[in-house]
C-alpha cells in the first residue's frame, strides 16, 4: 500500500486538524455518501456525489493525500474493504459494483446485474462472496474473487437498503424500504424468514453475532435492537431525529454510532445501550455514513463535500465548538433569487470557476454558447456528446422547465426542474452574470 500512496503526493487534499483529535479528509467535489476503515484501521475509503472514491492513509507515519479511484458513471454511494487486504468494493447510482485492487488503485472486475442504484455492500469474514444492496428491489450475490454474478435475490417489495452476512457465510439478512429485515439461505437463494417488521421502511442494519443481536434503524428516527436467536425487542434507541441514515459497530463491538437525517451523530454503550455521546456534526443536511477505526474515532460522511473525523471523548456540538466547520451551502437568505437556484440546484455538481474541482459535473464556466458535451478534461456521456446542442438562454430554460431526462435523454444529469418561469429565468441572468460567454473557437466545436 505505501508505493500507492507515494503516487498521492500528487495531490493537495490532507486531513486538516481542527483541534482536540478532530480532522477532515478533504478533496472531494460533493457530499460524502459512504465511508468504511479496514480491518488494521490504518486506511479508509470514503464515497462521493462526485463519482469518485477516495482511498486515505490514517496512520500517520504514510502521506495522508487520497488516491482517487475512478470508474463509476453516477454518484458513489458506498464502500467497502474487503477481507484479507488488497481488495475493495464500492457502488453507485450508475447501477453498478467495482472490485478494485487497493495495491495499484485499478479496477479488477466490474459487477453489472441491478437494475437500479446501489445502496450498500456487505462480505463474507473470509471475502468469498460479496452482497449488494439495490434500488430495483433485489438482493445482488457475487463473487467476490472475479466479480460473477451468482443470482439475484428476489423477494422484497420495494428498495432495499442494507445487506450484511453471517458469521458462517451461509446467511445473509436484508433490510428495505418495505419495513422488512429478511434472512436468507445463501446456497438455496431463499428466503428462511422474515426476521423483523416495522412499521416504516429500514435504512441500516447492523449485527454483533458474537453478542447474539441485530440492530435496525429506520424512516421513523428509531434504531430497535432484536436478540437473534428469539426475535425479541433488547432495546429501542429512538432520539425523536428522522430518519436514521447511518449504523455502524466499533471493532470492539462495545460501541454503535448513529447519523440521522438532521446532521447528529449518537455513540452508543452496547453494554447498557446508555449514550456515550450525542452531537451535531454538520449545521445543515444528514450524516450519510459512518464507519469506526480502532482509535476509538468515528469518520463520518455529511453533506460537507469533506469526511470528519471525530475523537468521540471530545466530540460536541457545532454550536458548542469554536472550529465548527463551515456548512456546504450558504444563507439563502444573504443570496439573489438566481444564486440560490443555483444553490439549489446545480452547485453540488457544477463550479463557476474555470477549475471544474472534483465534481460530479463540469464546469459552467462559459457555458453560453459551447456545444454541450465539448468541455475539454471532462468525461461526457455519449448522448450529450452526440448531442447538436448550444448552450444558450433558450436551451438552459427548456433544459430546467422540461428536465434532462426528456430535454437531454441519456446523459447523466440528474432529473430535475425548476418548475416556475421566473425561477429559471433569475437562474439563466445569474450563470450569465457569474459565467460570461464561452471563447469563440468554442461555439463551433
Amino acid at each position: 500500500m505505501r508505493s500507492l500512496f507515494a503516487v498521492a503526493a500528487l495531490f493537495a487534499a490532507c486531513p486538516v486538524l481542527a483541534g482536540d483529535g478532530y480532522a477532515r479528509l478533504e478533496g472531494h467535489g460533493g457530499p460524502i455518501k459512504g465511508v468504511a476503515v479496514s480491518e488494521d484501521g490504518k486506511y479508509a475509503l470514503t464515497a462521493s456525489f462526485d463519482n469518485s472514491v477516495g482511498l486515505w492513509s490514517l496512520d500517520a507515519e504514510e502521506p495522508a493525500s487520497p488516491v482517487w479511484l475512478e470508474g463509476h458513471e453516477a454518484a458513489a454511494n458506498s464502500v467497502l474493504f474487503l477481507p484479507g487486504g488488497g481488495r475493495a468494493l464500492s457502488a453507485g447510482d450508475d447501477f453498478a459494483a467495482l472490485l478494485w485492487d487497493t495495491s495499484n488503485g485499478k479496477i479488477l472486475a466490474r459487477l453489472d446485474g441491478h437494475q437500479g442504484k446501489i445502496l450498500d455492500l456487505a462480505a463474507t469474514p473470509d471475502g468469498a462472496l460479496a452482497a449488494s444492496a439495490g434500488w430495483d428491489g433485489h438482493v445482488g450475490l457475487w463473487d467476490a474473487k472475479s466479480g460473477r454474478l451468482i443470482a439475484m435475490l428476489k423477494g422484497h417489495r420495494a428498495p432495499v437498503q442494507a445487506v450484511r452476512f453471517a458469521q458462517d457465510g451461509a446467511r445473509l439478512y436484508s433490510a428495505s424500504s418495505d419495513g422488512t429485515v429478511r434472512l436468507w439461505n445463501v446456497a438455496e437463494q431463499s428466503v428462511i424468514r422474515i426476521e423483523a417488521k416495522h412499521g416504516f421502511g429500514i435504512n441500516r442494519l447492523i449485527m454483533n453475532e458474537a453478542a447474539g443481536w441485530l440492530a435496525y434503524g429506520a424512516l421513523d428516527g428509531g434504531v430497535r435492537i432484536h436478540d437473534l436467536e428469539t426475535g425479541a425487542e433488547i432495546a429501542d434507541i429512538t432520539s425523536g431525529r428522522q430518519p436514521v441514515l447511518a449504523l455502524s459497530l466499533s471493532p470492539d463491538g462495545s460501541m454503535i454510532g448513529i447519523g440521522d437525517g438532521e446532521g447528529y451523530i449518537h455513540i452508543v454503550s452496547t453494554e447498557d445501550w446508555k449514550t456515550i455521546r450525542d452531537f451535531r456534526a454538520t449545521a445543515r443536511g444528514p450524516v450519510w455514513a459512518l464507519a469506526f477505526d480502532g482509535d476509538h474515532r468515528v469518520v463520518a460522511g455529511t453533506i460537507q463535500n469533506h469526511a470528519d473525523i471525530w475523537p468521540i471523548a471530545t466530540a460536541t456540538s457545532l454550536a458548542e465548538s469554536n472550529d465548527a466547520p463551515r456548512g456546504f451551502l450558504r444563507d439563502p437568505a444573504t443570496m439573489t433569487n438566481g444564486e440560490r437556484q443555483f444553490a439549489r440546484k446545480c452547485s453540488i455538481c457544477h463550479t463557476l470557476t474555470e477549475d471544474g474541482g472534483r465534481r460530479a459535473g463540469p464546469s459552467l464556466m462559459g457555458v453560453f454558447g459551447r456545444r454541450a458535451g465539448t468541455l475539454p478534461g471532462y468525461t461526457f456521456s455519449k448522448a450529450l456528446s452526440d448531442a447538436e446542442l448550444i448552450w444558450s438562454d433558450d436551451t438552459l430554460d427548456k433544459l430546467f422547465d422540461l428536465g434532462p431526462a426528456h430535454f437531454t435523454p441519456g446523459s447523466k444529469m440528474p432529473m430535475q426542474r425548476i418548475v416556475r418561469d421566473a425561477d429559471r429565468a433569475d437562474l439563466i441572468a445569474y450563470l450569465k452574470d457569474v459565467t460570461g460567454a464561452a471563447p469563440a473557437q468554442e461555439k463551433t466545436k
